[in-house]
């Protein structure tokens, strides 16, 4: 958020103070914001929350279920806000319009225990303040306390049994901490957050799990993690950050002091969950059919659309209760990983009908997943092999599309190539679902294709699945990158100042060079790059690039540097018109 405060003349000596607050309207803006920051936070914070589950069941995936249940939402009031495009003759969406999307969005893309109750608690907030925008600031403010109490009792009505000390304690805390403040909608959301915080750090004295894990309650601080994205987005300023996880966390599984936990020994085999469109008297009847099949219940939605999640032994009964009750889809089911003998076998999920080789049906040993920006790209990769996920400009895919991406590869060993250096916390996030659900991946941090194709040059299913990931991350990381771009307005980059239609040369990310015409400038790229050394230029042709302009980049090459061969691929990508590698 850009810093109101008046830049001081340079005709004075005097500095004028930074302004410390910045109060934001609770509107559209603020929550597509508020998505926007919660979800950074917990990309960041993913690993430490998943690294201190160990309640309900310590799978180590809480914060990776809560990540992917944001990132729904976000990208729900994405869209929300592309229907509304910012134009003199279209109108923006009302706070209405986006909190009901975000709602939405958590409903469908919840995942987790936890993921589940935060969807409920969204909706509970969604429910108050979708009543009409607000302009007055007591009244955003008074609105927002009660978005948080409403929020607090729909979340505790969805769950079964509720349990002190987990994210429901801390949701009662901020909804009592914004009650009690005074001042605008910026203060009462830091009250919220601060008494959100100070009950998290109270969370192991409430369930002895916790005590002797000596963690806090991952749940509640996903949450924490959230309340704080909302209070930077309504102040303008990041609050103190929650309470640390330990400084060598258990690893998932096992508690700090005690050895590993059986993850449910003494509770059920399976985590079921599934979208159900039913209405409100059969759902009843659900929850205590469901109820009675296990524990850990959670049925959070409304108006005919519900998300259930169940633990349970018998998986197929709990997915036939839904039937019964209505429409049950997206249906998922995760193994806890308790030994065989207590398992009934759960119920094959829906596959595609090819597999990337073998008869339909047989899962295979090692698939290599790609996230390619282009038509020619996307075929040059699945040629090798690989099960492509292609992007559009402007709409990277999310951690959700990612993770089915890996079902849809259908293999044991699995292996992730983003391509993107904005798609890490995406990525991870992917994993980490795939791997609850059975599947060894690993995520090679490629940030352009053609580390991408030099990755995927060297995969090898016959070797062993950490040769391989070795060897492909090995020619991923000797690939330097770099891409053209044309500058959309005037700004200050690495190399100085472009203008609006400058042809900016960007090398491993940053801004290298800055000239008028593409061809140049990639010739002046190129002889950076290869002024460290190289064997091999790779030239990634874009959408609308001239063939010429390729046949004048090989010459350059080897005219200019001698024993460098040059490859040449039309990748067809739109947003940029060149991308180089050099390995």
């Amino acid at each position: 958020m850009p810093d109101p405060s008046p830049s001081p003349s340079p005709e004075t000596s005097l500095t004028v103070p930074r302004s410390t607050y910045v109060p934001h309207t609770l509107d559209a803006d603020a929550v597509r914001i508020w998505c926007g920051l919660a979800l950074d936070a917990l990309g960041r914070a993913r690993e430490d929350i998943d690294a201190i589950n160990v309640y309900p069941v310590a799978d180590g995936d809480t914060g990776t279920n809560l990540y992917l249940t944001v990132e729904s939402a976000a990208q729900a009031v994405d869209a929300a806000f592309e229907r509304h495009p910012a134009s003199a003759g279209a109108a923006r969406p009302s706070l209405a319009d986006v909190v009901r999307a975000m709602a939405h969005g958590a409903l469908i893309g919840a995942r987790g225990n936890s993921g589940t109750i935060l969807a409920q608690l969204l909706r509970g907030m969604a429910d108050v303040l979708a009543e009409g925008d607000r302009t007055d600031s007591g009244d955003e403010a008074d609105g927002l306390r009660r978005a948080l109490r409403r929020a607090v009792d729909l979340a505790y009505l969805a769950v079964a049994h509720p349990v002190e000390g987990t994210v429901l304690t801390v949701a009662v805390a901020a909804a009592e901490g914004a009650e009690r403040a005074t001042g605008d909608v910026g203060a009462v959301a830091r009250a919220a957050y601060e008494e959100a915080r100070a009950a998290l750090q109270a969370t192991p004295g409430q369930l002895d799990v916790l005590a002797r894990a000596g963690v806090v309650d991952a749940g509640g601080y996903g949450l924490v993690t959230v309340l704080g994205g909302l209070t930077e987005a309504l102040s303008g300023e990041p609050p103190a950050a929650p309470p640390a996880a330990p400084a060598i966390p258990a690893p998932a599984g096992e508690i700090a002091g005690a050895g590993p936990v059986d993850c449910s020994a003494d509770g059920p085999a399976f985590e079921v969950i599934y979208l159900l469109e039913a209405g409100d008297g059969a759902v009843a009847a659900l929850r205590e059919r469901l109820d009675a099949l296990g524990d850990s219940l959670v049925i959070v939605g409304g108006d005919g659309l519900w998300n259930v999640h169940v633990h349970v032994d018998d998986a197929g009964a709990a997915v036939e209760a839904g039937i019964q009750a209505g429409r049950p889809y997206r249906i998922r089911i995760t193994h806890f990983g308790a030994p065989a003998e207590r398992r009934p076998a759960a119920p094959e999920p829906d596959l595609p009908e090819r597999r990337p080789d073998g008869p339909p049906g047989e899962r295979v040993s090692r698939a290599v997943v790609a996230v390619v920006p282009g038509d020619g790209l996307a075929a040059l990769c699945a040629e090798a092999g690989a099960t492509v996920v292609a992007t559009d400009p402007g709409k990277p895919p999310g951690g959700s599309e990612l993770a089915e991406a890996i079902r849809r590869a259908h293999a044991r060993e699995v292996v992730l190539l983003p391509n993107d250096a904005g798609l890490r916390h995406p990525a991870a996030a992917a994993a980490a679902q795939a791997r609850a659900e059975g599947v060894r991946v690993a995520v090679i941090p490629t940030r352009s294709p053609v580390q991408g194709i030099a990755a995927l040059a060297v995969h090898e299913p016959a070797r062993s699945f950490d040769e391989d990931v070795v060897a492909m991350t090995s020619a991923a990381g000797a690939t330097r990158c770099a891409e053209l771009a044309v500058a959309e307005h005037r700004s200050w980059t690495m190399a100085g100042v472009c203008q609006a239609g400058d042809v900016l040369g960007l090398i491993d990310g940053d801004v290298a060079v800055i000239g008028a015409e593409l061809a140049p400038t990639a010739e002046t790229v190129l002889d950076r790059m290869l002024a460290a050394g190289g064997e091999m230029v790779t030239l990634v042709l874009g959408a609308d690039l001239p063939d010429e302009i390729a046949e004048r980049l090989e010459r350059h090459v080897r005219e200019g540097h001698f024993a460098v061969d040059t490859v040449v691929y039309r990748g067809g990508q739109p947003s940029a018109p060149l991308i180089i590698g050099v390995e």
